[in-house]
């Protein structure tokens, strides 16, 4: 491989690193950049940890055949398990754990095959096979991800070269900072979208970071939380509560986020959501199609942690639909992305008057007057009240129990 053909490919991933082009796009092109330039990769794989609640990190794979194989394979915990054995039995373990950089094993000439992934491409005909760890500086690490960790193989009958060699060790660092970079952006859009919620995490990284800065909107608002959570806390062992709120929650956010609609705030057991539309109606119908979900799914829950012997309980929704403040709201230092308004705060005092009524679903009359004349006729009403705080009376209703 010639000097000018590493500077050509150096330069490109870096050009592509800018342009933020995704891991399994860099490995691949840069994979066939380099086959071009005679440098005679069969088979290569990329391996970065993340900062993601449910992966620990991400594999790139690369091969240059016809069988089929998934470009990009997240991956779970690799503290336990099978995969805490698979993890100390590879090369990128045994390097970590040496303080060595690099590894080569050239199996076509007799060197050992001394870990399993080495093993399976020697098996498949390959000669030579290289690893590389590039750790990160320990304050540029974040969560898990402090290292890049790559493997190449060939089934060249010569192996790699010295040339090839020295061409891999001086591209696969630029290929790795590339691929740190696309994945860091990943990361951010995770972690906003995980806190923020996924619109106002959006939002926030299009560059909506202005205190004071919020949109009036109209919506459909949702207001959510679990009946005797207080007398579960007082009653329940303390290793049961965290669960039960995950579980609780997710079944809540997940029906919500089926339904077209965006978390926005998760209180203790309590959720704020809203659902958005042209039209009040449809935003309505999202709402109570992600009731709709909830309760199905509430019920399968309860059927499991009941078999199970563990605290159970179900949902109060208070719906309602007005027009909002949606955006930075705080300090210079510490915002929020939220909505404001009346119309939250009555959402949130028709959800605490199903307690009182008894119902696991009360909609204000400007939600009901929203909806169409079929769903209309889906409802009943509980009565007039005063809601706590808000200034005026108003009738609410709820979901016919003859219909559900």
């Amino acid at each position: 491989m010639k000097a000018t053909d590493v500077d050509r490919i150096t330069n490109w991933i870096v050009r592509r690193g800018l342009e933020g082009a995704q891991e399994s796009d860099l490995l691949r092109e840069f994979c066939e950049k380099c086959n071009e330039a005679d440098l005679p990769i069969t088979r290569a794989l990329v391996v970065i940890d993340t900062l993601h609640p449910v992966h620990e990190g991400t594999v790139f794979r690369w091969r240059n055949d016809d069988i089929e194989e998934k470009a990009a394979t997240t991956y779970g915990r690799t503290t336990e398990g099978a995969a805490a054995d698979s993890w100390h039995r590879s090369p990128f373990y045994h390097l970590l754990q040496t303080g060595g950089e690099e590894l080569r094993r050239r199996i076509g000439f007799g060197e050992p095959a001394d870990f399993s992934i080495i093993e399976e491409v020697k098996e498949l005909g390959h000669t030579d096979y290289i690893v590389f760890v590039y750790r990160f500086a320990t304050d540029a690490t974040i969560g898990e991800m402090d290292c890049v960790y790559s493997g190449w193989s060939t089934r060249n009958p010569g192996g790699f070269s010295d040339e090839c060699i020295a061409a891999l060790r001086q591209l696969v660092p630029v290929l790795g900072l590339a691929i740190k970079s696309a994945t860091l952006t990943n990361v951010a859009h995770t972690l906003v979208e995980t806190y923020l919620g996924r619109d106002a995490g959006r939002r926030v990284l299009a560059g909506r970071t202005q205190r004071g800065v919020a949109d009036r909107i109209e919506a459909a608002l949702w207001f959510s939380d679990l009946r005797g959570y207080t007398t579960i806390t007082d009653t329940a062992p303390p290793g049961e509560i965290i669960p039960l709120l995950n579980d609780y929650a997710e079944a809540v956010i997940t029906a919500i986020h089926e339904a077209g609609g965006d978390v926005l705030k998760l209180i203790g057991d309590g959720t704020l959501a809203l659902f958005r539309a042209d039209d009040p109606a449809e935003a309505c119908r999202h709402a109570l199609l992600a009731e709709e979900i909830l309760r199905a799914r509430i019920k399968e829950l309860n059927e499991k942690r009941r078999a199970e012997e563990r605290p159970i309980t179900s949902v109060y929704i208070g719906l309602h639909v007005g027009a909002v403040f949606y955006g930075n709201i705080g300090s210079v230092d510490r915002l929020d992305f939220t909505v404001v308004g009346p119309a939250v705060n009555e959402t949130s005092r028709i959800a605490s008057m199903c307690r009182s009524v008894d119902r696991p679903v009360l909609v204000s009359s400007a939600f009901a007057a929203s909806l169409s004349a079929r769903q209309r006729a889906g409802l009943v009403s509980v009565g007039r009240f005063a809601l706590r705080g808000v200034g005026r009376a108003q009738e609410l209703f709820t979901l016919d129990p003859e219909l559900i």
